[in-house]
């Protein structure tokens, strides 16, 4: 199975210390990379959310950036009839106190998650993801949109974590400076 992330542009909003609003939304059509259409149904979350698995919060998707986790308490996670609700308490870290000062100021570019599929039907150019495993979620600063943005970007199979993360930095320095 590979893992998959998907970004979407919303409103996060603070409370304290605390970070809260959807890293997911149900029965919102999404195309991806310009191949196909892709919806997340209704409970798509939920053996995800019943099991023991601890699930990170980050930033930008990378895993030296640790904002919370299910664990420790400091993140939790719920299904509503909107989408996959997340609240986070942020630490008292440089990633923690840049994602708070940026959240309050309205700069951050949205919310992803990183997850592989576990159920989905497809229908022609429309994948419908029933059950996913969700591994994390993150606070993204830059880049939320749909089509062609980094944090669409899919690892290969079998692709290392790491090797996704220097690809997708490299990808990003590529978009922002042209060709070396």
């Amino acid at each position: 199975m590979k893992l998959e992330q998907r970004a979407y542009a919303q409103e996060l909003r603070t409370k304290g210390r605390k970070l809260e609003g959807y890293a997911a939304l149900f029965n919102s059509e999404t195309r991806i990379g310009g191949e196909f259409t892709e919806v997340i149904v209704p409970g798509a979350f939920s053996a995800t959310l019943s099991g023991a698995r601890d699930i990170l919060a980050l930033q930008d998707h990378d895993p030296t950036k640790l904002l919370a986790r299910t664990r420790s308490g400091s993140l939790r996670l719920s299904e509503d009839s909107k989408g996959l609700a997340f609240e986070l308490d942020l630490p008292d870290t440089q990633s923690g106190r840049d994602v708070l000062a940026l959240a309050e100021r309205g700069d951050l570019g949205g919310m992803s998650f990183g997850f592989t599929v576990k159920d989905q039907h497809r229908n022609g150019d429309r994948r419908e993801l029933r059950a996913v495993e969700l591994f994390e979620i993150s606070v993204v600063s830059a880049w939320p949109a749909y089509d062609g943005t980094i944090v669409n970007a899919r690892m290969m199979q079998g692709q290392d974590p790491w090797q996704a993360y220097i690809a997708r930095e490299l990808k990003i320095r590529e978009l922002c400076n042209g060709p070396a």
